[in-house]
């Protein structure tokens, strides 16, 4: 009598399960579905392996057996940075991974990599501080902050990646690594700015900044007055104090009974700002542009905690650089805008063009003005190219052949230098993770 033995393939999957804390899935299993899909409603990704890490050690794991296995390697918690499916490999999820210790005394947080700004906002408020957070509560922390992150308060403090003072970082070897000025400074340099190429984050330390009460919101505006208003606010812009941040909106708004009934279904002219000082001074130095605009539909401007000043931000399917807003490219967006596009123009500067010692590789420091179209019409996108620097921002930058884009050549240089010290194989190689390779 013959005896077969037959032997289990191993895989990623059954060497991960039981050995980790979180969760294993696979296609077919129950949450499969539920924790492949990131933000990004037109990406269907099929990985072999969903793995929910609950610990450090759960990643270390989820690397080597990717490893181990030969499998396509990425990480997701919200979601909002992917651009590229994985399919065939292996996702790890850091969405469990959330937690928020804030020390008071030393103005420090401390997040885990599923944090979610919503968490942080939360956990400071009590203590008067606020972190550089972005314009919604439900972006996470690690992603944003690793990509630069341009929030309302960075023309006072800087961009998020500036305040980031450690990080723990699996890389691509499994080795948990803590960086800082003194500890791997090549590789603190790198992701605090560089994105998310360089290993798996898992612990992230950064400065709060004691801001309790702020002055702003959205107040909106007839459009008919664009053109006029950003010619006042260019000039404006330049001379406004870091406290000061702002940003010029021309959208649709849509017809339904959330918004106030002065703006249902209209264009309009929305003037953003939040300003880290008193109302009083706030509306003295609003005054120029309330009168560019002429009288406002809706006047949003209020006092508020910083916390709850979250204004949104529009869909960066076109984005540039600009060292001026000169006529032509005023006239540009006000006609892209009565087209159908929606248009965002944001004021950068201040802290953000005043990057501290060994600062690291966040964008283009220094530009003033960046241009975002939701719709990039090429008749438009072609007569604004001639006035912008062809640069982008990391996480707004959703073309990851595009990635040498988002930096000077002598940070992306250095960039792929630190990538090939740290991942020399390329085993982080998905979106924005293939530094060196586009």
């Amino acid at each position: 009598m013959t005896i077969t033995i037959q032997h289990q393939q191993t895989t990623a999957a059954t060497v991960l399960r039981g050995a980790i804390a979180g969760d294993v899935h696979e296609p077919g299993d129950a949450g499969y579905d539920q924790h492949r899909k990131p933000l990004l409603p037109t990406l269907d990704p099929r990985p072999d392996v969903v793995v929910e890490a609950r610990s450090t050690a759960d990643a270390q794991a989820a690397v080597r057996a990717a490893r181990e296995h030969g499998l396509p390697f990425s990480v997701q918690a919200t979601g909002h940075g992917t651009y590229v499916p994985n399919n065939g490999g292996l996702l790890l999820k850091t969405t469990a991974m959330s937690s928020v210790f804030v020390d008071p005394i030393r103005q420090v947080a401390r997040v885990r990599p599923g944090t979610l700004w919503g968490d942080v906002l939360a956990a400071t408020r009590p203590y008067g501080l606020a972190p550089l957070s972005g314009s919604s509560p439900t972006v996470g922390v690690t992603g944003y902050t690793l990509g630069g992150g341009m929030g309302w308060l960075a023309r006072k403090h800087g961009f998020a990646a500036d305040s980031v003072l450690s990080a723990d970082i699996v890389t691509a070897d499994g080795r948990l690594l803590t960086v800082s000025p003194d500890r791997h400074p090549d590789l603190f340099w790198a992701i605090r700015g560089g994105g998310g190429g360089f290993g798996v984050v898992t612990s992230l330390e950064f400065r709060v900044y004691p801001v309790a009460q702020v002055y702003g919101g959205i107040s909106w505006f007839d459009v008919s007055r664009a053109a006029d208003a950003l010619r006042v606010y260019r000039d404006w812009a330049a001379a406004a104090p870091d406290e000061m941040s702002s940003a010029v909106v021309l959208t649709k708004i849509p017809d339904v009974e959330a918004m106030p009934a002065e703006l249902r279904g209209r264009r309009a002219l929305g003037i953003k700002a939040l300003y880290t000082g008193r109302a009083d001074d706030a509306e003295r130095l609003l005054r120029p542009l309330r009168l560019a605009a002429g009288p406002a539909l809706v006047d949003g401007y209020r006092s508020m905690d910083y916390a709850d000043a979250a204004m949104g931000g529009t869909p960066a399917r076109f984005f540039d650089f600009f060292p001026a807003l000169g006529d032509d490219v005023v006239d540009t967006v006000v006609e892209a805008a009565e087209a159908g596009s929606a248009v965002e123009i944001r004021n950068y500067g201040g802290a953000t063009a005043r990057p501290g010692p060994g600062a690291g590789p966040v964008s283009h420091r220094g530009v003033p003005f960046s241009v975002i179209l939701d719709t990039p019409t090429p008749e438009f996108v072609d007569r604004l190219r001639p006035h912008g620097i062809g640069g982008a921002f990391l996480n707004f930058l959703a073309d990851t052949t595009r990635t040498s884009a988002a930096y000077t050549p002598a940070d992306y240089a250095r960039l792929c230098s630190v990538k090939a010290a740290y991942d020399p194989d390329g085993f982080f190689a998905q979106g924005h993770a293939a530094l060196g390779r586009n």
